[in-house]
């Protein structure tokens, strides 16, 4: 039999990997909805849905590794950095699915949002009140309207698994789509700075750079309660903690 293996678990959700099958069980079954809509209707590669049975969703694992991870330096070559980027165009280039997703939050629910998250990490002493203070001006560059495309909505470096200089699946879809493009170009160069003109290159189009950064310090200040309350670490290397200091 093969090893079964714990790939991340928390009270929401856990994800096992039994040899080339991945077992995603969710508490909210809307988000494994929401996945394999996403999955069938997203003009890049994916994950092939082996079957589901509630609550557990069987996909195969995509060939390739991880264009890089949180807190540590990318193996992956700048031409798949851009292959990335030109993934990404073609998701926000495809028709909108039916759903708002992660990225399509309004502005006034993320404005407050931003403000309790704010007042939280330094009332409680998580952060010094100088760096959340600088975040949360760099933070308003993304406080703007935009225009609905497809999005993923958790775009995470580690989500996006290439072989060589090409992509061949893009994995984790609960947070998928209409939204804010900049979200989903934010995200995958969250800690990786020096990659961000490889994913532009490769996006193909005019972008806001600063609105990029803004959400870089937008996310980070947004997740770092998330991650402490569900046993994570936003202080390790080059994690959120760092990309918020960065910003001073």
């Amino acid at each position: 039999m093969d090893e079964v293996k714990m790939v991340v678990a928390h009270s929401e959700r856990a994800t096992l990997r039994v040899g080339d099958v991945f077992l995603k069980v969710d508490a909210d079954q809307a988000r494994i909805d929401v996945e394999v809509e996403a999955m069938a209707l997203a003009p890049v590669p994916t994950p092939k849905v082996l079957w589901r049975k509630p609550p557990v969703l069987a996909i195969a694992a995509v060939r390739g590794t991880a264009l890089g991870r949180l807190g540590e330096p990318s193996t992956a070559s700048p031409a798949a950095w851009a292959a990335a980027g030109a993934a990404i165009r073609r998701l926000h280039d495809a028709p909108l699915p039916p759903r708002l997703g992660q990225a399509s939050r309004g502005l006034d629910e993320l404005a407050a949002e931003l403000d309790g998250q704010c007042e939280w990490l330094v009332t409680n002493g998580v952060l010094p009140a100088d760096l959340v203070t600088r975040n949360r001006q760099v933070a308003e560059a993304a406080l703007r309207p935009w225009t609905p495309v497809f999005t993923h909505g958790d775009l995470q470096v580690d989500h996006v698994f290439v072989d060589g200089d090409g992509i061949t699946g893009i994995i984790d879809w609960s947070e998928a789509g209409q939204g804010d493009a900049l979200y989903d170009l934010a995200t995958v160069t969250l800690g990786h700075e020096e990659h961000l003109g490889d994913v532009v290159a490769g996006y193909g189009t005019d972008v806001d750079l600063d609105v990029i950064r803004a959400w870089w310090s937008l996310r980070s200040l947004l997740n770092v309660r998330w991650l402490v309350e569900h046993g994570f670490d936003p202080f390790a290397p080059g994690c959120e903690v760092d990309v918020l200091r960065s910003r001073l």
